[in-house]
């Protein structure tokens, strides 16, 4: 429990803070890499390059000092990040790191403005956090363990086929190198795939499960990504699985994670629409196909956009799920359809999913769940935010910062430091 005094401080400095919030989690990095580079090995190295990790960091922060008497408002971030640490396998005995480093990164960049009482404040406050994400995820931890064939860490896997779907996604097929049983998993989370010693030395990747549960093997689905630049290549893992795992080799995996579910709550006769770009399209399947296996009686709709028909994934999959349950409706639309794809009418409109078309298309007393690509989901969101849609009946997965899907452009650092004020 945090005292009063400090509440105050951590609420009165927060917008200092917040000012500088990027410039500080880039400092927080370059000083914990270099003092503790054994840490490196969790991030992902693209993300660092382009700055989407040290904007999701900001963004945290700065939610949480303006939540720090509030820790209940709080409860969807916790969850979305304590179930990241899970697949990645963080451990208490990190947090004492991360909160040494941070607090050198505040310091270091507001100078003197950061006095020792603000820097005990913002310790406490963290040393509370740090206890709420270690808490969950032990329960987390516990429950993946302890479920009928659950574990922690790495488990080995067989790839048992290797699908090319299109020309840069190829799907793998995964069951447990040991003939042990395959843990339940909620339709929408993702596995952990960790590279062994064949492959270049980089952080694990999250991939989401493509297929619905119960079907006696992990599914995942992976596009091929190429490099953002020479100093960051992005799509070692992704290149690494198209081009040297095959048929019969072994993955490690950790257990399945993510809160991106479908919800409990939607066990009602609101229609459900599923929205998809590119290969955002992965979660969501994974949930249309389980609720076609249960019988759903609701309204359903699944609303998937792609450049054209060469780039589009598990069309076949939807139209069959689609062709057999009269309550399921999918809409294909292309921005840019080839002749190939007008002459087999493969889509069923052309463009992209914009307001226009989200109006026509989304009911307004849906439950939606959406995924894709950053432009994509901002688009998405802020359509369906104006259209007046309770946040309560958004669901989304969105690859970034949660705090940009909701601003069309990321505020400017301060060009000048604000002072902080007496506390």
């Amino acid at each position: 429990m945090l005292s009063a005094k400090t509440i105050e401080i951590v609420k009165q400095t927060a917008p200092v803070v917040a000012d500088h919030a990027e410039t500080i989690t880039r400092r927080f990095y370059t000083l914990m890499f270099a003092g503790n580079p054994e840490v490196q090995a969790y991030f992902n190295p693209a993300h660092q390059h382009s700055g989407v990790q040290q904007r999701a960091l900001a963004g945290a922060i700065c939610a949480y000092a303006a939540n720090v008497d509030n820790l209940a408002a709080l409860e969807g971030p916790v969850e979305l990040i304590a179930q990241k640490h899970c697949s990645l396998g963080i451990q208490p005995e990190h947090y004492p790191v991360v909160g040494k480093y941070l607090l050198m990164a505040i310091k270091d960049v507001l100078g003197d403005a950061a006095t020792d009482e603000i820097i005990h404040a913002w310790s406490e406050a963290y040393g509370v956090l740090a206890e709420v994400f270690i808490d969950r995820e032990q329960q987390i931890y516990s429950s993946q363990r302890d479920v009928a064939g659950g574990w922690n860490g790495y488990r080995k896997f067989l790839v048992q086929q290797k699908l090319a779907e299109t020309e840069n996604v190829s799907s793998f097929y995964l069951v447990p190198a040991d003939g042990g049983l395959l843990p339940h998993y909620e339709p929408g989370q993702y596995i952990t795939v960790a590279l062994d010693e064949r492959a270049p030395l980089t952080a694990p990747r999250n991939y989401s499960l493509s297929d619905r549960p119960g079907m006696g093997y992990f599914r995942i689905s992976v596009k091929r990504e190429v490099g953002l630049s020479a100093d960051a290549p992005a799509g070692l893992v992704s290149n690494y699985l198209h081009d040297e795992l095959h048929e019969g080799n072994i993955l490690q995996v950790g257990p399945p994670c993510g809160e991106f579910t479908l919800k409990s709550t939607d066990i009602t006769e609101e229609p459900i629409v599923f929205i998809s770009g590119g290969i955002g399209i992965t979660p969501v399947l994974a949930m249309f196909k389980h609720l076609a296996h249960c019988d759903w009686t609701a309204p359903v709709q699944f609303l998937h956009g792609a450049r054209n028909g060469r780039s589009h994934v598990f069309a076949g999959e939807v139209r069959h799920i689609v062709e057999r349950h009269s309550n399921f409706e999918s809409h294909f639309r292309y921005d840019e359809p080839t002749t190939e794809d007008r002459h087999h009418a493969r889509f069923d409109s052309e463009g992209l999913m914009d307001e226009e078309f989200l109006e026509s298309h989304v009911p307004h007393d849906a439950h939606v769940y959406f995924c894709g690509p950053p432009p994509f989901m901002r688009l998405v969101y802020r359509a369906l935010k104006a259209r007046g849609f309770d946040e309560s009946k958004l669901h989304f997965e969105f690859f970034g910062p949660k705090l940009d899907i909701g601003h069309p452009h990321k505020a400017r650092p301060k060009s000048t430091r604000r002072r902080l004020q007496s506390v």
